[in-house]
C-alpha cells in the first residue's frame, strides 16, 4: 500500500467560467464509484431538464446544489466533496468561476492544500485563471494541478498543450508555486482522469487521479496552539476552554501560556473531547481544557506551549483579497478578525498591487491608488495593540484574517499574513525628578542589598533586623521578600527552572524601580543560578548592587528548617528544591560575605550598616 494510506488530501477546482471544473468532479466521483444510485437517478432526470449532454448524464448537476446553478449552468456556491480511493481520502471544493463570485473561491482555498486549475483548451489562459491562481498562492497553496480540458474540442491538438503550460508556467512564476503539473484531460469523455487515455499516446505521465494520490500532504506546524472559542462555566466550580487544536499537540500536566505572554502560564489539568476525558489531543481535535489557575482567559485569548511561544506584534504585513465593490484607501480603518479575536486595524500602506492581465506583482506609483473589487494586493496593517500572530505559511489559524466594516459588518476582504513586524518600539518617558534629586531629599544613598543563600540560611532574618535599623536611623526602605512577592507579583510563576528566572528577573526590575525612587531595596531571594543575579545586576548603576551572600551550610540550613520545607522535599512532597535535588550556584565575589552560623546575625547586620552609611 502507498506510503499516502489513509491519509486525508484537501484541493479545489479552480478557474475560469465554463472550464469544466464541476464535470471534472462528478466525473471522478463517478468513476470512484462515490455516486449512490439514487443520485444517480436524480442526476438522470435533472439531466433531461437541466443537462448541456442531451439524453447522457451531465455530471456537473452533481455538484449544483442550488436551484439557480442548475437553472444557469453555473457554480456560484463552494460545494465540496467526499471521495477515497485505497491510496486516499479525499475532500474536493469546487470553486465558482465566475469573477462575481471570487469571494467565494477565496473560501475555498483558504483550506486547500492543492489546487486544480482547470483550462479550456480553446480559449487558454485568462485573467479568471491568473485571478484565481494568485488567491490560492496567497492562501500557501503551492502545489497546482494545470488540467488542460476539453482536449477533444481541439482534435488532442499535442502543440496546443504544450503552448498553454508554457503560457501558464510563465504567467504564475511570481507567484512561487512550487510544482505545477499539467496533464491534458476530456472531463466530459473520462479521459486521462483515472487511466490514460489511447487519443493521447504523447502524453507520458500517469493519470489525474494518480496524482492527486501521490501528492505530499505538508506537515502542519508542530507547535501547540489553540484559540478559546468559548468559556464554559456551567457552575461555580468548573471552568473548561473551548476550541479547535489549531496545531501540534497537548497532554495534561504541559504547562501554557496565554496571548504569548511567558508571565500568564497555566498548568494543564483536563483535557475533554467529545465528551470524554483524555491524556492527550492533536491538531484538529474540539476539545474543552481545564485549567489548574484562575488567570483571566476569554474568547479570543491564544493558548500555546510555554517552551514555543507564538509572536505577539501590533503591525504585520499580508496579501490581501478586496472583496467589496466599494474601493479602500491608505488610512481606512476596519475591524480584523484573526483567531476568534477582533481588533481595531488601520490599513497603514498599501504596497504592490497583482497586476491580473500579466500575473505579476507591480509596485504601487502613488499614495492614492484604490483597492477595487477583487484586486489583489500586498499591504501593510497596524493593530491597536498587540496580540499573538504568525506568518499564514506557519499556522494559518493564527495568520488569516477577515477584515468587516464596523457599522454594517459586512465581511470586505479577506487576507494572509506574510510577514510579523517587530512590536512598536517603546521608549522610556523622561522623568522630571531625577532619581539623584530623590535621593537627596531623603539624604540617603540608594541601593539595592541582594540577599542570596539556603532556604533557612538567615537571609529574611537578616532583610527585617536591617530594615528595623535604617528605620530607626531614618533611612527609608523596603523590603522584597521571595515569599511575599510570590503572594502578588509573581504569583503567577511555578518553581521550575525558568520560572525562577522570570522570578528573579520581575524583582530586579521591581527593585530597580524603587532605587530610582531614592529607596534603600533589600531583596531577600533565594536566587539560585549565577547567571540569573548577574543579570540583575546588570540592570543597575555600578555601586547600586551589592550582592549578600548569606552562607549557611546545607546541614544547619536544614536543622533551622523554619518553613518545613526541607522535611517536604526529604520525602519527596516538593520537586526541585534548592540543595536537595536542585542546585545553587554560590557567588564568586559577593560585595559582602556573611557566615551568621559563626558570628551570629547581629554582626552581620552591623556589617552592613556600615557599608551602607560608608560615603
Amino acid at each position: 500500500m502507498p506510503a499516502f494510506a489513509n491519509s486525508v488530501l484537501r484541493f479545489i477546482t479552480c478557474g475560469s467560467v465554463d472550464d469544466g471544473k464541476s464535470t471534472l468532479i462528478g466525473q471522478l466521483l463517478a468513476l470512484t464509484q462515490h455516486l449512490p444510485d439514487d443520485l444517480l437517478q436524480a442526476l438522470r432526470r435533472d439531466s433531461l431538464k437541466h443537462g448541456t449532454q442531451g439524453i447522457a448524464i451531465d455530471y456537473a448537476l452533481a455538484l449544483d446544489g442550488l436551484a439557480a446553478e442548475r437553472e444557469q449552468g453555473i457554480t456560484i456556491d463552494v460545494a465540496y466533496r467526499y471521495f477515497q480511493t485505497p491510496a486516499r481520502k479525499f475532500i474536493v471544493a469546487d470553486c465558482p468561476g465566475h469573477e462575481q463570485y471570487t469571494r467565494n473561491m477565496a473560501t475555498g482555498a483558504s483550506t486547500a492544500q492543492l489546487a486544480i486549475v482547470l483550462v479550456d483548451a480553446r480559449k487558454g489562459v485568462l485573467p479568471q485563471t491568473l485571478r484565481h491562481s494568485a488567491i490560492v498562492a496567497m492562501f500557501g497553496v503551492r502545489q497546482i494541478i494545470l488540467a488542460v480540458n476539453k482536449m477533444d474540442a481541439i482534435d488532442f491538438n499535442a502543440a496546443r498543450f504544450n503552448q498553454i503550460e508554457a503560457d501558464y508556467r510563465s504567467a504564475t512564476a511570481p507567484l512561487g508555486l512550487q510544482s505545477i503539473q499539467a496533464i491534458p484531460i476530456s472531463a466530459l469523455h473520462g479521459l486521462n482522469l483515472t487511466q490514460i487515455s489511447a487519443e493521447m499516446p504523447w502524453y507520458d505521465g500517469p493519470p489525474l487521479l494518480q496524482w492527486l494520490e501521490q501528492a505530499p500532504i505538508a506537515v502542519e506546524s508542530s507547535a501547540f496552539h489553540m484559540p478559546v472559542q468559548l468559556v464554559l462555566r456551567p457552575d461555580q466550580d468548573f471552568r473548561g476552554l473551548a476550541g479547535t487544536i489549531s496545531g501540534g499537540n497537548v497532554e495534561t500536566g504541559d504547562t501554557l501560556c496565554v496571548n504569548g505572554d511567558q508571565n500568564r502560564r497555566v498548568t494543564l489539568n483536563a483535557i475533554t473531547r467529545a465528551g470524554a476525558a483524555q491524556d492527550h489531543a492533536i491538531a484538529g481535535d474540539a476539545v474543552v481544557l481545564c485549567v489548574d489557575e484562575r488567570v483571566d482567559i476569554s474568547r479570543g485569548d491564544v493558548l500555546s506551549h510555554i517552551n514555543d511561544v507564538p509572536n505577539r506584534s501590533d503591525r504585520f504585513e499580508a496579501q490581501l483579497l478586496w472583496m467589496s465593490e466599494v474601493p479602500a484607501r491608505e488610512g481606512q480603518s476596519f475591524l480584523l478578525k484573526l483567531a476568534n479575536r477582533s481588533i481595531n486595524a488601520r490599513l497603514e500602506e498599501i504596497c504592490t498591487l497583482v497586476d491580473i492581465s500579466a500575473g505579476t506583482f507591480t509596485a504601487s506609483q502613488t499614495s492614492q491608488i484604490e483597492l477595487a473589487l477583487n484586486s489583489i494586493s500586498r499591504c501593510i496593517f497596524r493593530l491597536d495593540f498587540a496580540t499573538v500572530m504568525t506568518p499564514f505559511a506557519e499556522a494559518a489559524s493564527l495568520g488569516a484574517f477577515i477584515l468587516i466594516d464596523r457599522y454594517t459588518c459586512a465581511t470586505l476582504a479577506a487576507g494572509a499574513i506574510t510577514r510579523v513586524h517587530a512590536p512598536r518600539e517603546v521608549t522610556r518617558h523622561p522623568a522630571s525628578v531625577s532619581a539623584a534629586e530623590r535621593a537627596l531629599q531623603k539624604h540617603q544613598r540608594p541601593r539595592c542589598y541582594w540577599f542570596t543563600g539556603l532556604s533557612g540560611a538567615g537571609k529574611s532574618t537578616l532583610a527585617s533586623a536591617l530594615d528595623r535599623r535604617l528605620s530607626d536611623i531614618g533611612q527609608h526602605c523596603t523590603i522584597l521578600d521571595g515569599d511575599n512577592v510570590r503572594h502578588g507579583l509573581t504569583r503567577h510563576l511555578s518553581f521550575s527552572e525558568s520560572d525562577r528566572k522570570e522570578n528573579v528577573r520581575l524583582v530586579a526590575e521591581t527593585a530597580k524601580l524603587m532605587l530610582d525612587a531614592g529607596l534603600v531595596v533589600l531583596v531577600s531571594l533565594i536566587s539560585p543560578f549565577r547567571a540569573d543575579r548577574g543579570a540583575a545586576r546588570a540592570l543597575f548603576q555600578p555601586g547600586e548592587f551589592l550582592e549578600v551572600f548569606v552562607d549557611t551550610p546545607l546541614n544547619v540550613a536544614e536543622a533551622r528548617d523554619p518553613k518545613g520545607l526541607y522535611a517536604k522535599a526529604r520525602s519527596g512532597l516538593i520537586k526541585g528544591f534548592t540543595g536537595i535535588d536542585a542546585p545553587y550556584d554560590a557567588p564568586m565575589q559577593p560585595e559582602i560575605h556573611l557566615r551568621t552560623q559563626v558570628d551570629g546575625a547581629s554582626v552581620g547586620v552591623e556589617e552592613l550598616l556600615g557599608v551602607l552609611l560608608r560615603v
